[in-house]
């Protein structure tokens, strides 16, 4: 987008300043605006300022793993990560039911079209075996994927909702033996969408489950996940007693599936996770349309002319 920094800096001076009572005179930047305008920019703001933002050990809710978030990054607990996806990114309620918590970068924020963010949810199906890590054939595994998904597509076509396709890889499936860390990107395309769907996942193995991590993005977006992609890896780790080393064969459950399965998605159907993640990914065909990025194009215009 080639106003994003220009963007962000509108921003910044708006969710920075307090809110203010609505007698109070507007701001330079907020009298550029309508009042309906006006009125979003504040709600903005008001979202902003509800946000318990946290840095640094994050322990997760369910106590099976820590993230260390750096500086450059923040987490959001389950409530708050309801509040960027339903009130400011268009989601229905309950979207974040199943989640942990996300990941956002500091920069960009939500409210801008480049802006992206992680969810993190946990599938307690237990202990999944890398054993078959190495032999799997991700060709073969994608084009039965393309399959699936062109044959779920037509069911939602009849229930109303717009066709999706699996375009390819856009980063083919890798497996670290040594951190037991799995991830991939899939290509999306939503019905006529000009821009296609970024599917970044990341799996991180534990004892008892996999710690699920979704990058929510557009495709244009790669390289910048790209090049986020090992500070976000090496943040999420489970607790003592609760890794993948941890396991006890004599005590623990062994998931009925291997790697190959979740890859191909399988078990988040299963779960019910693909299809929130899905809603998820729309964000962009929403907030951006009728939100800030256009108020802000407006102001822009207004101060070229």
């Amino acid at each position: 987008m080639k106003n994003s920094g220009l963007i962000f800096s509108l921003l910044t001076i708006l969710i920075c300043q307090p809110i203010m009572a609505e007698e109070t005179q507007p701001t330079p930047v907020e009298a550029q605006f309508t009042l309906e305008e006006a009125q979003y920019l504040a709600e903005i703001k008001k979202i902003w300022n509800s946000l318990d933002r946290k840095q640094g050990e994050v322990v997760l809710p369910n106590n099976v793993a820590t993230l260390n978030v750096p500086e450059n990054f923040y987490y959001l607990n389950p409530k708050d990560s309801e509040t960027i996806l339903v009130d400011a990114w268009g989601n229905p309620p309950g979207a974040a039911a199943e989640l942990l918590g996300m990941l956002l970068p500091v920069e960009p924020s939500p409210f801008e079209a480049d802006g992206w963010a992680v969810t993190i949810e946990y599938i307690d199906d237990g202990y999944v075996s890398d054993e078959d890590a190495g032999d799997i054939n991700y060709d073969d595994l994608l084009e039965q994927m393309q399959d699936e998904t062109r044959a779920s597509s037509k069911e939602r076509v009849q229930q109303g909702y717009e066709e999706i396709e699996l375009v390819g890889w856009a980063a083919r499936p890798f497996y670290d033996q040594n951190s037991h860390k799995l991830y991939w990107a899939k290509e999306l395309k939503f019905g006529d969408s000009p821009v296609n769907t970024l599917n970044y996942s990341i799996r991180v193995l534990g004892r008892k489950g996999v710690l699920v991590l979704n990058f929510i993005a557009d495709i244009n977006q790669k390289a910048v996940i790209d090049s986020k992609m090992d500070t976000v890896l090496a943040l999420a780790n489970f607790n003592q007693g609760m890794r993948y080393e941890d396991f006890n064969p004599d005590m623990d459950k062994v998931a009925a599936y291997g790697i190959g399965a979740l890859v191909a998605g399988k078990v988040l159907a299963k779960t019910g996770l693909i299809a929130a993640a899905l809603i998820f990914l729309k964000k962009f065909g929403i907030v951006i349309v009728i939100g800030i990025a256009a108020l802000a194009g407006r102001f822009f215009k207004r101060k070229a002319a």
